[in-house]
C-alpha cells in the first residue's frame, strides 16, 4: 500500500498544490516582518521628493532603458563603498515606484552620481559619451536635446506618487501624514517643465540622486 508521501510525489496536481503552499508559508514568514520594521518603511530624514522636472527626467531614464545598464544599488562591501559612497538603504527608496536598484552593471552605479559632475559634463556625456569617457560603450542620446516637454501629464504623475506614497510620507509634529506634493506644487507642475527639453529633465534627475544619505 502506498504511503501518503509517495501519493503526493506521484500526483502532479497534488504535488504542485503542496509546493505552492510551502512556498507561500515561507514567503509570509520572510516578508511579513519587513512591513513592521520602521527603517524599511520610513524615508530617511534628508530625503526630498522629486521636483516636477526631475520626475519627468526619471521617466526619460526609464524609457530609454538607462536602468538596464546602470544599477542604483550600492552593496555593503568595501570595494563598492570606496568607489560609490555609502551603501544603499531602504529609507532612500521608499518613494520609488518602480524602484531602480538593479543588479547588472554595464556602466557604473548611479545611486550617488548627483553633484559628482557638472550639468555641462552630463550634457557632453549624453550627446557624445566618448568625448568625456574614451573607453565608454554607451550610446549617444542626442535626440533628448531636441524633444521638448509639454507638461500635460506632469501633474498626474505627481498625483500618482501622492497616492502611491500615502502611507510612507513624512509626518508633521502632530503625527499627521504630509502629502509628498502640496496642492500648490501640483498646480505649478505643468509650467515647471513646459518648454524644457528631455535632456534638461534627465540631467536634473541624475543630479538629484544620492543626496539624502552620503
Amino acid at each position: 500500500m502506498k504511503n501518503a508521501h509517495e501519493k503526493v510525489e506521484k500526483n502532479v496536481g497534488l504535488f504542485f498544490l503542496f509546493t505552492v503552499f510551502a512556498i507561500s508559508i515561507g514567503g509570509l514568514v520572510e516578508i511579513t516582518p519587513l512591513f513592521f520594521q520602521k527603517e524599511l518603511a520610513q524615508p530617511v530624514d534628508n530625503l526630498k521628493p522629486y521636483t516636477a522636472l526631475q520626475m519627468e527626467g526619471r521617466d526619460v531614464y526609464i524609457r530609454e532603458g538607462c536602468h538596464v545598464c546602470h544599477s542604483q544599488m550600492i552593496r555593503p562591501f568595501r570595494a563598492e563603498t570606496e568607489r560609490y559612497g555609502h551603501y544603499s538603504v531602504a529609507g532612500e527608496h521608499v518613494w520609488e515606484h518602480p524602484f531602480l536598484w538593479g543588479s547588472k552593471r554595464t556602466g557604473p552605479d548611479l545611486a550617488r552620481v548627483g553633484g559628482r559632475y557638472s550639468d555641462d559634463w552630463h550634457l557632453a556625456h549624453l550627446l557624445d559619451p566618448r568625448s568625456v569617457v574614451p573607453e565608454s560603450n554607451m550610446p549617444a542620446f542626442k535626440w533628448l536635446a531636441e524633444n521638448t516637454l509639454d507638461g500635460e501629464l506632469t501633474r498626474k504623475k505627481l498625483e500618482t506618487f501622492n497616492w502611491l506614497t500615502r502611507n510612507r510620507s513624512h509626518k508633521d509634529e502632530d503625527g499627521n501624514r504630509i502629502k509628498l506634493y502640496s496642492d500648490e506644487t501640483l498646480a505649478a507642475a505643468k509650467d515647471a517643465v513646459k518648454g524644457k527639453t528631455e535632456m534638461d529633465a534627465l540631467i536634473a534627475y541624475l543630479q538629484s540622486l544620492g543626496h539624502a544619505l552620503k
